[in-house]
């Protein structure tokens, strides 16, 4: 069989490439060293190892420094015999414990590679600065996605450093809580999410513009170059006059390349005052009379990016006082709060929500702040803490306030504990709020009109009923204050659930969801559907927004 020309070249680079990798290997046996083929390699390029000599040294002595842990340092060479690597070798020794491997030129040359990503130390520590003249410029010019993906579209520069400055202030000049760097077959793409949904900005980027961009922010979040098959997160703070922005990252592997996204988490954005999370006046006066007794388990349910932690760091500021102490364990610290001890959990160094609860508790503190109950020993401490005269607040991932229940009895946490530890069980969700420039009125037909007026007679004896009886509807409409959407900024609907007597007595016999629910609306619980009908009502926000979060609207007639 005849082979065609790009195939006899591939084969003879292939064989190259392994006659190569095998003289390195009989060099290395030969100098009693380990081999190290680093296109292949387990141990990640870092930079802040391969920035220990110069990249004019290292090509000069055929050297490559790999990977710097505490005081250990690995670094590839070509030939260890040779004068000038073994002058740098010696002065590495100075300060650290060397350990070296020998490797092909090949090898070495592809780590030389990444040299390109040393920029001065300033702007490799984890922390960049954003001019501010630029930024408000950007802000000034920057009002949609539009302006955005033609800022994008339009820039000519060739640094990455540029360009992803330019994503990052557009990403805060249009609110953005996440920015979605996602690879496609022959492209890069860019998403914003914004109040909870994302949005399509920018699909031009080139593979190989697009690789720069991730690879920057990889460099600014400290993750390892050329680990491309795993997942890595990390982070990195935008540094401004007047507050710091920290970035989480993720980056995980995917068909075409690595995905990566960057949550940006602004201080600016956070509502620390209880009142102004959207709470409803008989809402608001039920959770006042949780936080504020002595002890008691408070838990908070939802998906991820419903506003739980926001909603417990409210309660927190609520009932701060110098005289007590609250303590924190949480994963990752999102907000820093002043006059709150604050710790994160660190698996690696066996500092788990459970381990970390027993820590806290032999603190003394008055309050304790668990970040989320994940398993049966965190949910028994929790539960147990709340008994012993402490009052908890934490999170549990479940659908409903009800299900929050079914959920601790699953964890195999016995009745008689679950009843008189919990206080008080919130769901919640993130819905949209109109743009207060451009929403328009919506008519109330004649059926509508009914389904409303019998959905207020159903509501419970609390809520005050005459502030809905003569509602006005909106709906988006789009203009240049919100970006076109419709929408400006994210409000919270609620469903409370407080453990009453007979509650308590309830969930000693181990009932289902389905009693509980039945129970609950009995003794006058709103669900977090009808707590959006009644913002609706209120021309906050749309019955699309409420269904689009709580399914569709169940109307009493």
């Amino acid at each position: 069989m005849t082979l065609n020309a790009n195939s006899l070249k591939e084969q003879v680079q292939r064989q190259r490439r392994e006659a190569e990798e095998n003289d390195a290997k009989r060099r290395a046996q030969k100098l009693g060293l380990p081999y190290m083929n680093l296109i292949s390699a387990t141990v990640p390029t870092e930079i802040k190892a391969l920035a220990l000599v110069p990249e004019a040294d290292a090509k000069k002595a055929l050297i490559a420094p790999l990977q710097l842990v505490k005081k250990t340092l690995i670094v590839a060479v070509f030939d260890s015999e040779k004068p000038e690597t073994k002058a740098i070798l010696e002065e590495l020794k100075k300060k650290f414990e060397v350990k070296v491997v020998v490797s092909s030129m090949t090898s070495i040359t592809h780590v030389w590679s990444y040299y390109q990503y040393i920029v001065k130390e300033r702007e490799i520590s984890g922390r960049i600065e954003i001019n501010e003249e630029r930024l408000k410029n950007f802000e000034a010019t920057i009002h949609s996605l539009e302006d955005l993906e033609k800022n994008i579209r339009d820039f000519k520069s060739p640094y990455t450093t540029e360009i992803l400055e330019i994503i990052l202030s557009g990403a805060m000049a249009l609110h953005a809580s996440d920015i979605h760097f996602e690879p496609v077959e022959h492209a890069g793409t860019l998403r914003l999410r914004i109040d909870g949904l994302l949005h399509s900005v920018y699909n031009g980027f080139t593979p190989h513009a697009y690789e720069l961009l991730v690879t920057r922010v990889k460099l600014l979040s400290n993750l390892k170059l050329n680990i491309r098959d795993k997942p890595q997160d990390g982070r990195f703070t935008i540094e401004l006059k007047d507050r710091a922005i920290e970035i989480r990252t993720s980056i995980i592997p995917s068909e075409y390349g690595e995905t990566g996204v960057l949550r940006l988490l602004d201080p600016q954005s956070l509502k620390v005052n209880l009142e102004e999370l959207g709470w409803r006046t008989d809402d608001l006066l039920i959770a006042q009379q949780a936080i504020q007794k002595p002890n008691g388990l408070i838990l908070n349910t939802g998906p991820t990016g419903s506003g739980k932690t926001t909603t417990l760091y409210a309660f927190l500021r609520y009932v701060q006082k110098p005289e007590i102490k609250i303590i924190t364990v949480e994963d990752p610290i999102e907000y820093h709060l002043p006059g709150i001890s604050q710790t994160q959990v660190d698996p690696d160094a066996g500092y788990t929500f459970a381990s970390g609860l027993r820590s806290i508790l032999r603190q003394d503190p008055n309050i304790i702040l668990i970040g989320e109950i994940r398993d049966k020993e965190t949910a028994e401490i929790a539960l147990n803490a709340s008994l012993t005269g402490h009052l908890v607040f934490s999170t549990l991932h479940t659908n409903d306030a009800v299900g929050a229940i079914p959920r601790l009895l699953d964890l195999d946490i016995k009745g008689n504990i679950v009843g008189p530890s919990l206080s008080l069980v919130i769901a919640q969700r993130l819905v949209r709020t109109l743009c207060a420039h451009c929403k328009v009125k919506r008519e109330i037909d004649e059926t509508l009109k009914k389904k409303i007026d019998a959905f207020i007679a159903a509501l419970p004896a609390r809520v005050e009923k005459a502030a809905y009886a003569a509602p006005t509807l909106f709906e988006a409409r789009g203009c240049a204050e919100c970006g076109n959407l419709g929408y400006r900024g994210r409000t919270s609907i609620f469903e409370l659930f407080p453990i009453t007597n007979e509650i308590e007595e309830a969930i000693y016999k181990n009932p289902t969801e389905i009693e509980l629910t039945r129970l609950a609306k009995q003794t006058g619980m709103v669900t977090m559907q009808e707590d959006g009908v009644l913002k609706t009502l209120q021309g906050i926000t749309t019955f699309d927004e409420v269904e689009r979060l709580t399914g569709l609207i169940t109307w009493s007639v």
